[in-house]
């Protein structure tokens, strides 16, 4: 059977956590449904709390369905900080997909770090970058060199 591209391609799956809705729906429609030609459209699972999104790994661990190519996590998230549930990812999930922080400057790059994220931008968010590290992240694993 031949494979065309795009039509059995399957959904790359992320999963983006925020407390604010604001920032949900920025990252969403900076990444539309699909992010370039050469990647597959996604499926976005919004996580507004922090136990939510462990819920959902949990439940989706357990029952052998767990499958989320890249983590979106806002660092200026409250109660619960991005970085610090992002460095819980790493930690905790086996095979972690990479993570990507969005942080609240540019000088927080250090704790982004720390948090064991493979890339960051920072807010407000730029659609553009955005877009473009998603895409190096779901392409990789990582990002390109420039």
């Amino acid at each position: 059977m031949v494979s065309h591209a795009g039509s059995s391609e399957k959904k790359k799956q992320i999963a983006i956590y925020s407390d604010d809705s604001s920032v949900r729906s920025a990252v969403i429609l900076a990444l539309g449904n699909r992010i370039a030609a050469d990647l597959p459209e996604h499926e976005i699972h919004e996580f507004a709390t922090g136990p939510a999104l462990r819920q959902y790994i949990d439940r989706k661990s357990q029952d052998g369905t767990f499958k989320i190519d890249l983590f979106i996590v806002d660092g200026e998230a409250t109660p619960e900080g991005g970085l610090g549930l992002a460095r819980q990812l790493k930690d905790e999930v086996f095979n972690c997909p990479p993570v990507l922080a969005i942080t609240g400057r540019k000088e927080d790059a250090w704790l982004a770090a720390w948090s064991k994220v493979e890339a960051s931008v920072n807010h407000p968010i730029d659609p553009f970058t955005l877009a473009q590290t998603v895409a190096d992240l779901l392409r990789t694993g990582s990002l390109t060199s420039a």
